[in-house]
């Protein structure tokens, strides 16, 4: 499921993003900083995503995230917590994200 974010309710908190997100709502795994799981996603780009998540993840934490894609492809990357809304989720930022893996968000994402 992906939809272009055109229309926003709020302004966007973080005005220094470099890139434009897109909705995608995935289950995306997750493990680092003592906790493991499952969430779901709210948005991403290839620079990083938000993470609906009760889990307790502080800014700082780095993650290895596993995110499903369509065609049974799936992005597996390093992403740190740069922010975070407690008991509600937290923006991720991917850390040295691979041009494949930069390619299969684009695609999956209708950029590439």
């Amino acid at each position: 499921m992906v939809d272009d974010l055109n229309e926003s309710p709020e302004p966007e908190p973080d005005e220094r993003r470099r890139y434009d997100r897109s909705r995608l709502i995935v289950d995306v795994f997750f493990d680092g900083n003592d906790a493991t799981g499952v969430a779901s996603t709210k948005d991403i780009s290839v620079g990083g995503f938000y993470m609906n998540t009760q889990a307790s993840l502080p800014e700082g934490a780095s993650l290895l995230v596993r995110i499903p894609l369509t065609d049974g492809k799936q992005v597996v990357a390093n992403a740190e917590v740069i922010y975070n809304n407690p008991g509600r989720g937290v923006g991720l930022r991917f850390q040295n994200l691979t041009e494949e893996n930069r390619s299969l968000i684009e695609s999956e994402l209708g950029n590439g």
